[in-house]
């Protein structure tokens, strides 16, 4: 099938939450003000059909507050047409959505929307993301060459691994850096409505609350005040307030990473078996070149390793030289050249992947579509077990914001594992993330001094034949994350979907010997036994295949259009400037 260059818009999914007013922390920094230590560099409707619209909604969203709305810049009357007429955020809850758009509205660019969402998400769902954990993203500005960012955690300076897997968290380090590089606002503005948040409260969300009840016995005692007052887990709709983690976030506001990584905060934090002063000082973002691929007439972007960028390359291509760009998605041939390219390039993550400040990682032999062609040609099933990978229920949380200028990003912030090492300082949670050095087989990724580990999150951009980054996207879900990806990017690129329908579509993994399956059209599943896959409709733990947000750009239309993936409760919007 001939891939399409053009796709059918669909309609803006609906957020609920509350309007944020963009506005400077009490006791923050100063209006106009770079971040510390840097330089200065509407009602929506919900789908109720997969439908295409013929035109994107232009979306007015009035404040529902008693506060002023921020002021919008528009571009001057002899600036020309922006590239883009929207700009639009994608994320796991509507209230860290509303923080980045009304960043957007205020004149702010796509980083700095996205930091301001990954703020925001971390106060509304600490279980999976937030200041003592890490992540990666990717930038990509129209008409430059992408960039990558790095900012999990690493091994301390003793080079030990504690039994709780804490590592040296990134996050506030990597919010700045990417801030510094690529934001326009005040820093202090763009923390604002996570403080607010977090000091107001958010409703707590299904999700929240089964976490809560999940999570109950990784959650040390000390921590659990805001999540269980007066001893009982927080029910569905209730407000969640979260005083100590808002004072915190107003000292970053104020004071920038320097609170995380050299001051007051950083004097808890070394009380944490793990972490230590000269760790924390040393600490430094990675800018390494992203991964890149070639893909029928798309480039696929992809974080660096030690992350999955280069397994979501190489499956892609592997997929696609097995058919899965002819056969149509959920078909028996479809699952099965997606499985057989993930357990190939599964093997290559784990043997040549490492972190490449400290590996060579054979990355053109790896992404050179020819050799992966050949990896996968002739295979067939059975297929050996996947034991040993310790897949578990590793999850993170994913964002993607567009602007009007035609810059994405694509980020991808996680603890590792819900609730991280149940730890938790300052009113956050620490990660869990040096478990991750036990993947692999052999020498690549041992745990060193400032190592960064495997890892299966996997911000992704694709690019069309011009260089225009066309779609934006990731989840989570742990070892599922390429194989959710590959499937999504398949449908939308190669099957003439929308990014809804691509989005909606049966996934798929192989696991411990066993495919598991959402429901697939008829008789499909009974052709992958047939073929000797042993096939489950029963995934080990719910939420297991992830929630892709994802944003495409329509150029030639001046759009943006995403899709709501109702496995959990992620959302976006689209506004116009």
């Amino acid at each position: 099938m001939t891939p399409r260059s053009r796709r059918t818009p669909v309609v803006v999914a609906a957020f609920v939450a509350a309007a944020l007013t963009v506005s400077a922390c009490t006791g923050g920094g100063t209006e106009g003000s770079p971040a510390p230590g840097a330089e200065q560099g509407s009602t929506t409707s919900a789908p109720t059909t997969s439908a295409p619209r013929t035109s994107a909604p232009t979306v007015t969203r009035p404040s529902d507050t008693g506060d002023p709305a921020p002021s919008t810049q528009s571009p001057s009357p002899d600036a020309g047409p922006l590239p883009v007429g929207a700009y639009a955020v994608s994320a796991g809850h509507p209230t860290a959505v509303a923080a980045g758009m009304e960043v957007l509205a205020a004149g702010g660019t796509a980083v700095d929307a996205a930091v301001a969402t990954a703020f925001a998400v971390s106060v509304a769902e600490p279980f999976a993301s937030g200041l003592g954990g890490g992540g990666a993203a990717l930038v990509h500005e129209l008409g430059e060459e992408p960039v990558a960012y790095d900012y999990r955690e690493v091994v301390a300076q003793d080079g030990r691994i504690p039994s709780s897997g804490v590592g040296v968290p990134g996050f506030v380090a990597g919010m700045e850096r990417l801030h510094s590089d690529h934001g326009e606002l005040a820093w202090a503005d763009v923390v604002a409505p996570a403080v607010r948040l977090a000091e107001e409260g958010v409703p707590t969300t299904a999700l929240l609350a089964g976490q809560l009840a999940a999570g109950a016995g990784r959650i040390e005692q000390g921590a659990r005040g805001a999540f269980f007052p007066d001893g009982q887990a927080l029910q569905e709709g209730e407000p969640l307030v979260q005083a100590e983690l808002g004072e915190t976030l107003r000292a970053v506001a104020a004071e920038g990473a320097a609170v995380v990584y050299e001051d007051a905060l950083a004097g808890s934090l070394t009380a944490v078996d793990g972490i230590d002063a000269a760790s924390l000082a040393a600490y430094s973002v990675a800018t390494p070149d992203p991964v890149t691929g070639e893909v029928g007439p798309f480039t696929v972007v992809g974080a660096a390793a030690p992350l999955t960028g280069v397994t979501l390359v190489q499956m892609l291509q592997m997929a696609a030289s097995l058919g899965a760009t002819e056969s149509p998605p959920g078909s028996a041939d479809f699952v099965d050249a997606v499985t057989v390219s993930w357990l190939r390039a599964r093997q290559d993550l784990l043997t040549e992947v490492g972190d490449p400040a400290f590996v060579d990682v054979p990355l053109d032999e790896l992404t050179d579509a020819e050799r992966n062609a050949d990896k996968v040609e002739g295979t067939v099933p059975p297929w050996p077990s996947t034991s040993g990978a310790q897949e578990g229920e590793g999850n993170t949380t994913h964002l993607t914001v567009v602007d009007a200028e035609g810059t994405v990003v694509s980020m991808t912030n996680t603890l590792t594992n819900f609730w991280g090492s149940g730890q938790e300082v300052g009113g956050f949670f620490l990660n869990d993330q040096l478990r991750r050095f036990e993947l692999g087989q052999g020498s690549a990724n041992a745990p060193e001094a400032g190592k960064r580990s495997l890892s299966y999150s996997s911000p992704t951009i694709v690019a069309d034949d011009e260089g225009r980054p066309v779609l934006g996207l990731g989840s989570p879900g742990g070892a599922r994350i390429p194989g959710v990806l590959t499937q999504v990017v398949l449908a939308w690129a190669f099957h003439g979907d929308s990014l809804q329908e691509a989005v909606d579509h049966p996934r798929s993994h192989q696991a411990d010997g066993v495919l598991v399956i959402e429901p697939l059209p008829h008789g499909a599943a009974e052709a992958l036994t047939a073929r000797g896959y042993t096939v489950s409709q029963d995934p080990p733990f719910s939420l297991y295949f992830g929630s892709v947000q994802a944003l495409e750009v329509d150029y030639e239309a001046g759009e943006v259009r995403g899709a709501e993936d109702d496995r959990r409760a992620g959302t976006f919007e689209v506004d116009t400037p």
